[in-house]
């Protein structure tokens, strides 16, 4: 059983429902990334908790610079080999940004990270995006979980998600197969963090930054929700 969430992620897991799944959801990542970047080709990108970044290619492909930042280590290996030939994208870790320049970051992105984050830990990540936040940068978080975040909603965004992208079968079985995972477990032990919108945002201007909820999730669950920050004045 890992200790916490960083080692759980570099460990082989049970959260994706087969390489389709996998698959599909580092797509729509990507897809968001690039939708976040405009049509800009001159922005840096930092793509925070990355996880397995499997399209990250075509992210650096729009992008001036993508720095691809996890806490895990075996991860942080395996995507600098993948990715060795590629100079756009650069693969660092957590503790590494503070060697960045100040501003030096035109769009901080993460996904579906927030949830597995103390608040400790959350107050540096924020921090630390305020500080390589160029004046007019954005940070983007998606995937916060609400705190009357329903079981059957998720497993409805599962269904759904896996309909439209073709393993819907291999999704009903992984929900019976989920009541003994290591997911469900490590869940128990650690927890997820949930926030409603007033208290993020308020946790938000506390690390310096203004923010506000989005329209939309930028991910692939329509019932957790997405922050958009800039640098307070």
């Amino acid at each position: 059983m890992a200790r916490n969430w960083a080692e759980f992620w570099d460990r082989p897991n049970s959260v994706y429902v087969g390489e389709r799944h996998l698959a599909a959801h580092f797509q729509v990542i990507a897809d968001e990334l690039i939708d976040a970047l405009g049509g800009r080709g001159d922005l840096r990108v930092l793509d925070y908790g990355c996880g397995e970044a499997l399209e990250s290619g075509r992210v650096a492909a729009k992008a001036a610079k993508l720095y691809l930042c996890d806490a895990a280590p075996t991860l942080r290996a395996r995507l600098a080999a993948k990715y060795a030939g590629e100079p756009r994208i650069e693969v660092v870790a957590p503790e590494s940004l503070d060697a960045l320049p100040e501003g030096s970051v035109d769009l901080v992105f993460a996904s579906s990270v927030v949830q597995y984050l103390d608040r400790a830990l959350l107050d540096w990540f924020l921090g630390a995006a305020r500080r390589l936040l160029a004046a007019d940068g954005r940070l983007i978080v998606t995937d916060i979980i609400p705190p009357d975040n329903r079981i059957v909603d998720d497993v409805r965004a599962l269904l759904s998600f896996a309909w439209r992208h073709g393993f819907f079968m291999a999704a009903l079985a992984s929900l019976v197969a989920t009541f003994f995972s290591d997911y469900r477990r490590m869940r128990a032990q650690a927890g997820l963090a949930a926030y409603d919108d007033a208290t993020f945002v308020e946790i938000l201007r506390d690390a310096g930054l203004a923010g506000e909820r989005a329209p939309r999730n930028r991910g692939e669950n329509p019932y957790r929700r997405t922050f958009v920050a800039r640098r307070a004045a």
